[in-house]
């Protein structure tokens, strides 16, 4: 993302739709105000509800207090795998505490990745990011909710230890980015796939191949806004007010009617994060 690149036009809007997975943090949001201004741009084009995600313990917190602030708002929290070797006892009670809040609709993001360790310093190893992950698995389940998933070059790593583990009854590949065998083997295991930017980019051939095999009602979308802003606006700030620029790119992929996947991928999203 370029902060010297302007934020992109208002879409045309869509409605209705879900942001499966946005920052409101990381798009400037602090306190109710401006978590109220960017939920507020969203609505604005059919965007009506989002889900705001955690990646530390700070964000954590961030999110269960926005989804309190604002009832468009639902948070969903974690500590991201990278971050996974701050996972000791008191943190891991601190977010079991933070989940158990009823705003709060998925444990997540969580996961692997294994891009960052050796690269990032202090990045979690792989070790430690598997057992964050067994972690937060565990959490879900215990808690009744839906796991969402960070997944950087782990296929099938990750897919090994929901295996190992048992998965909770509803996961969550957030800003699904493989190919099409990953595709089908998280669609036959029950997982659904939420679709971000990425999938218009013109150099996502393979993830355009895959999205065609996604059931409506295994597909959900988001932003990971401020990241990932759907083409031709590469590089330029993302919010959640963007997400029919992805809905259209998606649905013109799979030959659809954007209003026919903007209403299954809401259904789809309600069931999910039980709204």
């Amino acid at each position: 993302m370029s902060k010297d690149r302007p934020a992109p036009d208002a879409p045309e809007p869509l409605s209705p739709l879900i942001d499966a997975h946005t920052h409101l943090d990381a798009c400037g949001a602090h306190d109710a105000a401006t978590v109220a201004a960017i939920v507020d741009k969203a609505e604005a084009v059919g965007v009506g509800r989002v889900v705001t995600v955690a990646d530390d313990l700070d964000a954590a917190q961030f999110a269960v207090d926005a989804a309190n602030w604002d009832s468009r708002v639902y948070a969903a929290v974690a500590i991201h795998p990278t971050r996974a070797n701050v996972l000791d006892s008191e943190t891991k009670a601190e977010i079991e505490r933070l989940a158990s809040d009823p705003r709060v609709v998925a444990v997540g993001e969580t996961g692997l990745d294994l891009y960052w360790p050796g690269k990032l310093e202090g990045c979690a190893t792989i070790e430690e990011q598997v057992d964050g992950f067994r972690w937060h698995i565990d959490l879900a389940k215990r808690l009744g909710k839906t796991l969402m998933i960070h997944n950087r070059e782990a296929d099938q790593d990750l897919l090994r230890v929901l295996n190992e583990e048992g998965a909770p009854e509803t996961v969550v590949f957030h800003c699904f980015s493989s190919d099409s065998e990953m595709a089908r083997a998280c669609i036959d295991a029950g997982y659904v796939l939420s679709f971000s930017g990425t999938v218009s980019f013109k150099n996502a051939k393979a993830l355009r191949e895959a999205a065609l095999l996604v059931p409506s009602d295994q597909l959900i979308v988001e932003t990971d806004a401020p990241f990932l802003t759907p083409h031709p606006f590469r590089g330029a700030p993302n919010e959640s007010y963007c997400l029919p620029y992805t809905v259209r790119a998606l649905a013109d992929i799979r030959g659809e009617d954007p209003q026919v996947l903007a209403a299954a991928s809401t259904a789809t999203a309600e069931r999910v994060y039980k709204l």
